[in-house]
C-alpha cells in the first residue's frame, strides 16, 4: 500500500496533524484560557462584538490600549472548522503592557466554508479594522498581523491586507496537501486542485517582514512547516525570522503572547517599534 504522504502511512499522518492528542492536557489548557479570556472580555473598555460582515460569526472583538498606538490583529486557529475568537482573548493582557491594541477575528467555519471563503472573511475584517480602529485609538497604518495554527496559515494569506506591516505567524500550517490527505479534510473538503492556491508555501511570497514561530516541543510535521515555509521565504528574497522556542508545545507557545515578557510579545513590540521608526 502507498503511504499517504513523506512515507507516513494514514494513521502516522493524522496522528502527525492532530494536535490535541498529541498534547496530553491540551483540554486544560483549553480550559485555562476560556477562564482568562472570559475576564478579559469583562472589562469596560472591550468593544465586543464589532460586526464587519452579515455572518452570524463575523464580528470583531477589539481590546483597546490606555493610549493611541499599533495594533496587533489575531487570527484564531482550530483548524478552520472549529474554536472561536473568544477563547483567545487573554492574549491581549500582556501586549496591552507594551502599548499595543489588540482585535481578535471571528469568521465562519467549515464546512459552512470553504477556505477559500475564510481568506476573504479574514481580508474583509482586516479591511473593517484599516478604516474603523482610529475609532478606538488603533494605528491603521501599523497593523502587525498575526494568528496561531490555522490562524498563522490565514496570517500568511492575508499579508497584503490595507495597513499590515509585519506578520507573526505561530505554529502555522502553510502546505495543505497533507491535511487535505488526513482526517481533517472530512469537514474541509480540499481537492487536490484547491491546494495551490491556498498553500501560502506555493504563492508569491510577501515582501512585509514575518516573524515565523514554533515550539520545538510540538508534532515534527508542525515544527518541519514552520521550518519549510521560512526557507520558501528566504529562497524568494523576503525579510523575516524563524523562532523556535524550547519546550514549547501546540498550546503553551500562547503564553509566550499573553504575557508582556513572553518571547512573542517581545518580538511584536519590537516589530512595531522597527516599523513605526520606519514611518
Amino acid at each position: 500500500m502507498n503511504a499517504p504522504y513523506r512515507g507516513m502511512d494514514q494513521a502516522s499522518l493524522d496522528a502527525g496533524y492532530n494536535n490535541s492528542a498529541a498534547v496530553q492536557n491540551s483540554t486544560a489548557l483549553m480550559a485555562e484560557f476560556d477562564i482568562l479570556s472570559e475576564q478579559m472580555r469583562g472589562q469596560a473598555e472591550a468593544r465586543i462584538g464589532l460586526r464587519y460582515g452579515p455572518a452570524p460569526r463575523q464580528l470583531i472583538d477589539y481590546f483597546p490600549a490606555a493610549k493611541p498606538g499599533p495594533l496587533l490583529v489575531f487570527i484564531h486557529g482550530g483548524y478552520w472548522q472549529m474554536r472561536s475568537k473568544d477563547s483567545f482573548s487573554f492574549i491581549a493582557q500582556g501586549l496591552h503592557e507594551h502599548g499595543m491594541h489588540v482585535a481578535l477575528v471571528g469568521y465562519t467555519l467549515a464546512p459552512n466554508i470553504s477556505i477559500a471563503g475564510i481568506v476573504s472573511e479574514v481580508n474583509a475584517a482586516i479591511a473593517w479594522l484599516a478604516a474603523n480602529a482610529s475609532n478606538f485609538g488603533g494605528d491603521p497604518s501599523c497593523i502587525l498581523l498575526s494568528g496561531w495554527s490555522a490562524g498563522a496559515h490565514l496570517t500568511a494569506m492575508c499579508m497584503d491586507a490595507p495597513g499590515v506591516i509585519a506578520g507573526l505567524a505561530i505554529s502555522g500550517i502553510y502546505d495543505l496537501e497533507p491535511v487535505r490527505l488526513s482526517y481533517l479534510n472530512t469537514k474541509l473538503g480540499l481537492q487536490v486542485e484547491d491546494v495551490p492556491a491556498i498553500s501560502p508555501i506555493t504563492l508569491r511570497q510577501s515582501p512585509k517582514p514575518m516573524l515565523i514561530a514554533y515550539g520545538q516541543s510540538e508534532l515534527p510535521e508542525l515544527q518541519r512547516q514552520s521550518q519549510a515555509f521560512h526557507a520558501a521565504r528566504v529562497a524568494a528574497g523576503m525579510p523575516g525570522v524563524l523562532l523556535a522556542l524550547p519546550d514549547l508545545n501546540h498550546f503553551t507557545i500562547l503564553r509566550e503572547l499573553s504575557h508582556a515578557q513572553g518571547a512573542l510579545a517581545l518580538a511584536a513590540k519590537d516589530i512595531c517599534v522597527a516599523s513605526t521608526a520606519q514611518i
